[in-house]
């Protein structure tokens, strides 16, 4: 939904991919997958395009330019602390017959210090997050979901045995959640039930946020931003979230709505740039999606993927510009890289809600998505790279590039080694497909990956939010220490590829509301072709 279902293939016929000789029942034996080439995720860092790379590197040269002043500014107070009274009274007198140059030097250094002041970028920490963990009723198991789906008389046999077997490869668990709505037979999607789940979810979150940090006030909310793809009523969610808290008059609100499952790194930008804006305020970023009116009731198989793959959830994020939060805050934002493919046509069209030819309303997966996705996080990774990686990476990087570009030699471009640059990655749970062929491409290791594959398994795929939940996992598994750098990366309709990148400012530990509480010991599971393997003990 607004760009999900990335991780699985939309179908355009009634054939399928899958080979399924066996069914479910928590097993993989006979079972044969079969993945054409054309639709797994490219191998992007094979083909390099060198606009990206100097991109990278206008990103790195913008951010860094303030920061030349900083040692320049030291060297200039530690050559006057050595400076005896005799040498102060000669260059007195030096300046008295030099006032052209008294002048300059003066309004060099007046300059100089404004620029720094103006553009010297705040720091923004992440305070705390929550996400929403919904009640144990609305779990679904796969043997219901295939029920109430039988029984609502809205798909075709073909339809239902597509369904089944997207479910049994998908990587999900059976303890995910699905709304209120989708519960009853037959289902009953409304206005009103719509509200409810989004009520639900938002406020679950922030209830969640405000009671872990006492210190902070609804009022103390200076900066509201709510990223939601599919639902946007009137009034408007964070409209809804202002009500229910009673936040300030004064509140700078924003509802972003069918910018898909990247749109919570797009939050948390915007947010950024709106506390380098307003000084000493707190913001908060809701990133959710909204299920009861988005599920799809008809049988073009393109269009059936999301119905699989996603799963209710939430979460709430509470960043500060405040010094004096820094030792209370979990995080500090280092970067933030957006893509953006949106002019290509096919980009643009790759994720698309619309009708089908009955007239029921869905969003269709296209058969390129894969490539486009490829596409899309080779742009974004190039960017970064540049931002993050040591320096002896990047001369590899150029070394091979080099020799490649301009003397044509037959070797592979240089892999940059991200796992020199980042401790932990947090990558969107859109499916099981990407992250493995994330996995295989970036060459990273399966724990690398166990939070992204933990967090489909246990919550599904839960759009914008699901990086959150990744994050929690890592924390509550007691893995995140001082020091240690964060990836978040996630991907949407439109097309888009987002990154955020954190540092965490101290050995974290979970919160005790973790979504990840009360199961965190019966993870990582093992699962292969999708299907849920008994833990290794």
């Amino acid at each position: 939904m607004g760009g999900g279902g990335e991780g699985e293939r939309g179908e355009n016929n009634s054939n399928s991919n899958v080979n399924c000789n066996g069914r479910g029942g928590g097993s993989a034996a006979g079972v044969q997958i079969q993945i054409p080439p054309s639709r797994r995720l490219p191998d992007f860092l094979q083909s390099v395009n060198l606009k990206y790379v100097k991109l990278g590197y206008h990103y790195l040269i913008t951010h860094l330019l303030t920061l030349f002043l900083i040692p320049l500014i030291v060297m200039i107070l530690l050559e006057a602390a050595q400076t005896n009274p005799e040498d102060v009274r000669e260059l007195w007198l030096h300046l008295q017959y030099n006032l052209v140059s008294v002048l300059v030097c003066s309004a060099f250094l007046v300059f100089g210090s404004t620029v720094y002041i103006m553009t010297r970028p705040r720091p923004v920490y992440l305070v705390d997050y929550a996400c929403y963990r919904p009640p144990s009723s609305l779990k679904v198991k796969f043997e219901q979901f295939m029920e109430h789906s039988k029984l609502s008389g809205n798909f075709d046999d073909s339809a239902l045995e597509f369904q089944r077997r997207i479910l049994e490869r998908s990587g999900l668990g059976e303890e995910t959640y699905v709304p209120e709505a989708m519960h009853f037979l037959p289902p009953r999607p409304s206005m009103a039930a719509a509200r409810e789940e989004a009520e639900q979810v938002m406020f679950g979150a922030l209830d969640a946020l405000f009671l872990n940090n006492p210190f902070v006030k609804p009022k103390d909310i200076g900066i509201l931003v709510v990223n939601c793809s599919l639902f946007n009523p009137t009034p408007s969610l964070s409209a809804m979230i202002v009500n229910k808290y009673k936040l300030r008059g004064n509140i700078r609100s924003f509802n972003l709505g069918g910018m898909g499952c990247s749109a919570g790194v797009i939050a948390i930008d915007l947010a950024k740039d709106l506390l380098q804006a307003h000084r000493s305020t707190y913001a908060v970023v809701v990133s959710t999606e909204n299920i009861t009116q988005n599920w799809y009731f008809g049988n073009k198989k393109s269009m059936l993927i999301p119905n699989c793959l996603f799963r209710v959830g939430g979460a709430a994020v509470l960043l500060s510009n405040k010094s004096s939060d820094r030792s209370r805050s979990k995080y500090k934002l280092i970067d933030v890289v957006r893509t953006h493919r949106g002019s290509d046509d096919k980009a643009f069209r790759c994720v698309y809600q619309e009708q089908d030819d009955t007239g029921m309303v869905g969003v269709s997966l296209s058969k390129d998505l894969m490539a486009i996705a490829g596409g899309a996080l080779k742009t974004n990774i190039t960017t970064l790279g540049p931002l993050v990686l040591p320096i002896s990476e990047q001369l590899l990087f150029f070394a091979t590039l080099v020799a490649k570009k301009l003397f044509n030699a037959k070797i592979k471009p240089y892999i940059p080694d991200f796992k020199l640059a980042f401790d932990h990655f947090c990558i969107h749970a859109g499916g099981r497909a990407v992250i493995d062929e994330l996995e295989k491409n970036l060459q990273l290791l399966p724990i690398h990956v166990e939070a992204s594959r933990m967090t489909l398994h246990r919550f599904g795929n839960t759009s914008s939010s699901s990086i959150w939940y990744e994050l929690a996992y890592t924390e509550a598994k007691g893995r995140m220490r001082k020091g240690n750098h964060v990836w978040q990366i996630a991907f949407g309709s439109g097309f888009k590829c987002n990154s955020a990148v954190w540092q965490a400012l101290r050995t974290v530990k979970p919160s005790p509301n973790s979504p990840w509480a009360d199961c965190i010991d019966n993870y990582p599971v093992q699962i292969i072709d999708g299907f849920t393997q008994p833990q290794q003990k």
